[in-house]
């Protein structure tokens, strides 16, 4: 490594250059394209604030870039600044000379103090790298499915090694931005969802729902509402994908009252026979509210996977972040995007 190494905090002007290395370094990620829409969606437009971020340059060259994506969590009444690992690139040509982890160490000596909590969900080639510099792996969030046309899913997990499918999914559930045309009702349903007793749960607004399902580039999101009376009691959003040879619909987020599984089920049958879909996949077994409801309504776990939740505390959180049993995740907290 060059001795003229120098890690900075990101500027707007780096955005074209971060972004090309970001297409050489990871591809095109979940829209296929590392567009200058969704980078700045995602990091820039965050209702929870913006992405606090680090580039590496060797001799003037950016080589390397790190960002850490703003989140919050709530637990009861207390909440809980945190941000996930995300987008960490460097440059082929520089590999296997420590600036990952400067870039990493550098990124957390510069929020310090301001954050509570990092947490991402690397795979099996980064993982290793966060345990050396402190993360705890905590544990495999359980993912669940529920097979629509079993035959037809059958046959496409036995065919996976094919290839994907680009059929078109004939989804017919609404666009996620449609749930947004009362506000007010939105935020009237949020009052009343269980907040995951006392468990870690992402502290959902209206403008981070709408944020994170209905504003974001590329990313088809669909929703499902139930009405009670006039009311809005219930909202699920999901996006149609292509898994392999099968479509899928990822089940992201599931509001509901407390207790109500009367609407539980009336919004994963709608959003099942609106799909278009082979099968539907969600986590499942961490929401004290929810688990059993996905289980009666026909989820099954699946025993030897799961998505890797890897987590560093900076600041005391309670309850304790390193324990699964703390959290009680939506799969939409949990996508990567």
């Amino acid at each position: 490594m060059s001795d003229d190494l120098v890690v900075r905090r990101y500027a707007d002007a780096d955005e074209e250059a971060v972004l090309a290395l970001l297409q050489l370094s990871l591809g095109g990620g979940p829209i296929g394209q590392r567009t200058a829409d969704f980078f700045r969606w995602k990091h820039r437009d965050n209702p929870f604030g913006r992405s606090p971020a680090f580039v590496a340059e060797d001799a003037g060259r950016l080589v390397g870039f790190r960002t850490f994506m703003r989140w919050r969590w709530r637990a009861g009444a207390r909440r809980w600044e945190a941000v996930r690992a995300v987008d960490t690139a460097t440059h082929p040509d520089h590999q296997g000379k420590g600036i990952f982890t400067r870039l990493t160490d550098g990124a957390v000596d510069g929020i310090r103090g301001e954050i509570d909590l990092i947490f991402n969900t690397p795979n099996d080639k980064s993982r290793p790298g966060y345990l050396k510099m402190g993360w705890t792996q905590v544990g495999a969030v359980p993912v669940a499915l529920r097979p629509r046309r079993p035959l037809r899913f059958a046959r496409g997990v036995r065919s996976a090694r094919a290839g994907a499918s680009d059929a078109p999914i004939a989804c017919r559930l609404a666009p996620a931005a449609d749930a947004f045309g009362s506000p007010e009702a939105v935020a009237g349903l949020l009052e009343r969802v269980a907040d995951g007793d006392g468990r870690l749960a992402t502290d959902r607004s209206v403008a981070y729902l709408r944020w994170r399902y209905a504003e974001a580039p590329g990313l088809d999101y669909r929703h499902v509402a139930v009405h009670r009376g006039g009311e809005l009691v219930g909202l699920v959003f999901a996006r149609p994908r292509r898994r392999g040879p099968l479509a899928e619909l990822t089940v992201s987020e599931v509001l509901v009252a407390r207790g109500d599984r009367a609407t539980t089920r009336a919004l994963l049958r709608e959003a099942g026979r609106g799909s278009g879909c082979d099968h539907l996949a969600t986590v499942t077994g961490l929401d004290p509210d929810l688990g059993g409801a996905f289980t009666r309504a026909g989820f099954v776990r699946l025993p030897s996977q799961g998505i890797v939740l890897t987590t560093r505390p900076l600041a005391d959180v309670a309850p304790d972040p390193t324990a699964l049993g703390s959290w009680a995740f939506s799969l939409g907290d949990l996508e990567v995007f």
